[in-house]
C-alpha cells in the first residue's frame, strides 16, 4: 500500500451564508456568550454542542451521532459548522445533504460509506532519514549515450547542502535528479532528499535570498540547524477515503489496452468493501505500532429525513464499527413518514436510530437575536444599515423567516 503519492480529496468550498461563522462563541467553563464568533441567541443549543465538542476531544464521541432538531432557519447548519470550527483544521469535517445518495450510477449505501471514509482522519508520523539543507549548487555530469546517437545522458548529479553546522557535497542517482527538476529546485531553496525512497521536497526558498519587496510570491524558510545528515519526523495528514481512492487506482501497465480500459471505464467506480477490509488491516496495524494514530472527524448529513430506510438500517451498522466518525444529523420535520416504508416516525427516523441519537433542539429567533443576526451579516458584507432599517427588517423576518430576511438586506441595498 503507498502512502507518499496519496492526494488529499477534501472538497474545496466557498460558503457564503455561513462564512461569519467562526466556532460557537463559549467561554473557559462551557458557558455561552450572548454574541460571539458569529453566533447568537440559540444559547442552550451552543452550550450543548460544547458538550459535544468536549467529548469529541477527549476521544469518547466516536459511534456516537447527534441530531439537531427545529424549524427551518434555526442555525442548525451553522452550529455543526461552528462545531467543525472549533475541532481545528486537523480534524476532518465532511458536510452531506441526504438527497446526495440518490445516483443512477453508484448504490446509496457506497455513498454513505465514501464519506464516512471521508470523515475519518489518519495522522501518520514517520521518522525518516533525510539530507536537508539550503542548496548551493546542482551540477549533473553528462555522459555521451552509451546506445549511440548525439544526445547525452545525466550519469550522476552534485548537490551541495548547507546547514548552519556545515556544508556536504551529495553525489547523487540521475533518478533522483529528475525529482529535483520536478520539484523545480533552483540554488537558494531549501529542500530534504529522503535517503530510503530518494524523493525530494521543495521547503521553501532560504530566508539570507529575501529581499526588500513587500510582497512575495516566495515562501521564505530559515536555514535548517543541525547537520546536513540527520533523522526527521514527517507527520501527513490523510482520510481513509484518499487511501481507498490511492489503492482503487488500477495498477495496471503502460500498455494500450490497460490505458483504452482506463478510457472506457464510468467516471465513479465502487470501492470494493473487500479492498476497504484490507486498508483497515493496514491502518489497524499502523495504530498498533504507534506509526499512525486515528483522528475520527466528523460527518454531517443535512436533511437527513430525505434518507430512506436501507440508509438508515446501514447507518445503524456503519455507527458500530470500530473505525466510525462522529455523526451529526440535521432536520426540520416534525412528525413525519419514513421514506421506503408507510411507517411515521418523529423526524422521519426510525426509531432503532433516534434511540441511538443525542438530541439538540432548536428553538425560532427571537425578535432581538434576528436584529443581532442581520447586523452581524450585515458588516460580514459589508452594508451599512440604519437602526430603523434593521428593526424593520427584524419584523418581516418574525413573520417569515430568518433566512427570508438575510436574503433582503442586499437588494434592499441596491433600492436605496
Amino acid at each position: 500500500m503507498k502512502i507518499e503519492e496519496v492526494k488529499s480529496t477534501t472538497r474545496a468550498q466557498r460558503i457564503a451564508s455561513h462564512s461569519h461563522v467562526k466556532g460557537l462563541g463559549l467561554d473557559e467553563q462551557g458557558n455561552c456568550i450572548a454574541v460571539s464568533h458569529g453566533m447568537c441567541g440559540q444559547e442552550k443549543a451552543r452550550e450543548a454542542a460544547g458538550i459535544v465538542v468536549d467529548m469529541i476531544k477527549n476521544k469518547k464521541m466516536a459511534g456516537k451521532a447527534l441530531l439537531m432538531a427545529g424549524p427551518p432557519g434555526t442555525g442548525k447548519t451553522a452550529i455543526a459548522l461552528a462545531i467543525s470550527a472549533e475541532l481545528g483544521p486537523k480534524v476532518p469535517f465532511c458536510p452531506m445533504v441526504g438527497s446526495e445518495v440518490y445516483s443512477t450510477e453508484v448504490k446509496k449505501t457506497e455513498i454513505l460509506m465514501e464519506n464516512f471514509r471521508r470523515a475519518i482522519g489518519l495522522r501518520i508520523k514517520e521518522t525518516k532519514e533525510v539530507w536537508e539543507g539550503e542548496v548551493t549548487e546542482i551540477s549533473p555530469e553528462e555522459v555521451e549515450d552509451p546506445h549511440g546517437g548525439y544526445g547525452k545522458v545525466v550519469q550522476s548529479v552534485v548537490v551541495s547542502l548547507k546547514t548552519t553546522k556545515g556544508q556536504k557535497q551529495l553525489k547523487l542517482d540521475p533518478s533522483i535528479y529528475e525529482n529535483i527538476q520536478k520539484e523545480k529546485v533552483a540554488v537558494g531553496d531549501v529542500i530534504y532528499i529522503e535517503a530510503t525512497s530518494g524523493a525530494v521536497k521543495r521547503v521553501g526558498r532560504s530566508d539570507s535570498y529575501a529581499t526588500e519587496f513587500d510582497l512575495e510570491a516566495e515562501e521564505y524558510v530559515p536555514i535548517p540547524k543541525g547537520d546536513v545528515h540527520k533523522k526527521k519526523e514527517i507527520v501527513q495528514d490523510v482520510t481513509l477515503h484518499d487511501l481507498d481512492i490511492a489503492n482503487a487506482r488500477p495498477q495496471g501497465g503502460g500498455d494500450f489496452l490497460s490505458l483504452m480500459s482506463q478510457i472506457n471505464r464510468p467516471k465513479k467506480t465502487e470501492i470494493t468493501e473487500k479492498l476497504r477490509l484490507e486498508i483497515n488491516k493496514v491502518v489497524n496495524k499502523y495504530i498498533d505500532h504507534g506509526i499512525a494514530e486515528l483522528v475520527p472527524g466528523v460527518l454531517f448529513i443535512d436533511e437527513v429525513h430525505m434518507l430512506d430506510i436501507e440508509c438508515f438500517t446501514y447507518l445503524n451498522r456503519a455507527l458500530e464499527s470500530n473505525l466510525a466518525p462522529i455523526v451529526i444529523l440535521a432536520t426540520n420535520r416534525g412528525i413525519c413518514e419514513i421514506r421506503g416504508i408507510e411507517m411515521r416516525s418523529p423526524h422521519g427516523i426510525p426509531v432503532d436510530l433516534l434511540d441511538r441519537l443525542l438530541i439538540i433542539r432548536l428553538l425560532p429567533y427571537s425578535l432581538d437575536d434576528i436584529v443581532q443576526i442581520l447586523a452581524i451579516r450585515c458588516a460580514v458584507e459589508n452594508i451599512e444599515i440604519e437602526e430603523d432599517a434593521l428593526a424593520h427588517l427584524a419584523t418581516v423576518g418574525t413573520k417569515t423567516s430568518l433566512r427570508y430576511c438575510v436574503q433582503l438586506i442586499t437588494p434592499a441595498m441596491v433600492l436605496a
